[in-house]
Order: C-alpha cells, then structure tokens, then sequence
C-alpha cells in the first residue's frame, strides 16, 4: 500500500459512507457498537480523522493533549442526515489533503509496531479506521451485521488491513492475545497467495509473513472475509485445526488508537 493508493481508497470509502448516512437515521443503533447511534458513530470518526489531520499537518512528534482532542470530538453540533455527510467529508478532504502535501520524510509519532514512515502510517491507519467504520454505519442501515457482499470492500485493501492487524496492532505488548501454552496459527486467504503465522504464548505474539508448517490451527477465508472477521465485524469466516484460535481471537483482540 502506497500513500497515493490509500487515498485512492479513502476516497472511495468516504462517498460510500456519505451514502449510507444519507440513507441512514441518525438516531439508529449501531449493530457493531450498541452503545452509539449513528450520530456518534459519525462524530468518533470524523474526530479521529481531525486528530491524524492534526498530527501530519503540524508533523506532531507527541500525541495531542486532552484539550486539544476533545473539541475535535465534538461533532457538527447539527444532528441531521446533511450536517453528518458535510461533517465527515470536509473531514476526509482535509486529511487527503494534508497526507498529500506531507513530505516523505515527515516528523510524526506513530503507534503499531510496524516498521513504516509516518507518512505512509498514517494514510494507512486512516484507510482501515474509515473502513471500519463505514461498515459499521452500515450495520446501522441495516439493522443487522452486514455481509462481506454487503460491505464491499476491495480485496486490495482487505489484505492490507489484516496485515495492519496482525502486524501492527497484534504485536503491542499491551496485546491480550496470550495463552499460557504456546501454539502457532495460520491466517491464509483463499483468493489471494498471502499467509501470516501468529504465535501465541504468555509474551506478546509473534507475527510472520509466510504459513508455518506446524501450526495447529488454520482461519480462512476470502480477504475481505477474514478482515472482517478478524475486525469483529462479520462470521464470513472459518477456522480448522485443533485450537480454538478464532475464539481466543475474538475473546481478547479489541483494539483501541494507542
């Protein structure tokens, strides 16, 4: 994933999600996050996309106090369908904006344990968190999980999440992700020749770019499947082997900014 590419998507991801608030009551219950409707759903992304805003324009080396983020927060203060839409796109705008005036080389903290530029993380991370939660908007639309179908999500940008996941997030020492006997499993894509090896121990995992021979369990999939799967966020998913991992997956992965 490119920086110029991750805009591309994000792009996409944001007429798709003025769409469905457009067809969308603001005061509908998101499936995936009970405790918001949709107006909050709105106001937690659109906050998130004036934070990253804030941090790549300024090339900010240390996170925003609390009295900086909390008013980027706030939501458009008007409650309706257009306000939403017109609050979340001038947000996406301005963050496309400034990832594309960033230089390479910019000064910016980041927080996964991946190895990439600001620059490019921060596109990145702002791609995956726009999925996201255009999907769960439209859990709101529908009353229901939405289907992989339903979400329609790239299988170009599907692997690149999963491998932000499992990568990025997985490896923090703050992982819950941990078992007191160590076992490997595999999480491999059925439309795509890509593999990843986590091994799961009472440390942080351990994640590889290739399928381990001894892995005692299996999760698969179509990408944009299992990254919705693997995000909590749909069951067009499957697992074989003789571990559970899928479970302990979904028992201890919540993912949180930092």
């Amino acid at each position: 994933m490119t920086v110029a590419t991750a805009l591309q998507f994000l792009r996409r991801e944001r007429d798709l999600m003025v769409e469905t608030i457009g067809d969308t009551d603001p005061r509908d219950r998101v499936v995936t996050a009970p405790e918001w409707r949709l107006v909050d759903l709105v106001a937690h992304v659109s906050g998130v996309h004036r934070w990253a805003t804030a941090v790549v324009r300024d090339g900010r080396t240390e996170n925003l106090s609390d009295d900086e983020l909390a008013p980027l927060f706030a939501g458009p203060g008007r409650r309706g369908s257009a306000a939403l839409q017109d609050w979340f796109a001038t947000g996406v705008d301005r963050l496309a904006t400034a990832l594309e005036q960033a230089p390479d080389d910019l000064p910016a903290f980041t927080f996964l344990a991946d190895p990439l530029t600001p620059r490019l993380f921060w596109a990145r991370r702002q791609l995956h968190e726009t999925t996201i939660h255009r999907v769960d908007a439209l859990t709101a639309r529908l009353g229901r999980l939405a289907s992989t179908h339903e979400a329609d999500i790239d299988t170009a940008v599907a692997a690149d999440g999963i491998d932000e996941l499992v990568t990025g997030f997985v490896p923090r020492r703050r992982s819950r992700l941990r078992s007191d006997e160590t076992f490997r499993f595999v999480i491999a894509p059925t439309d795509l020749d890509l593999a990843w090896t986590v091994t799961v121990s009472e440390e942080p995992p351990v994640v590889v770019r290739e399928a381990a021979p001894d892995a005692t369990a299996v999760i698969s999939g179509t990408a944009a499947g299992v990254y919705l799967g693997l995000w909590n966020r749909g069951d067009d998913i499957a697992e074989t082997g003789s571990e559970d991992a899928l479970g302990l997956w979904r028992e201890t992965v919540r993912i949180s900014w930092v």
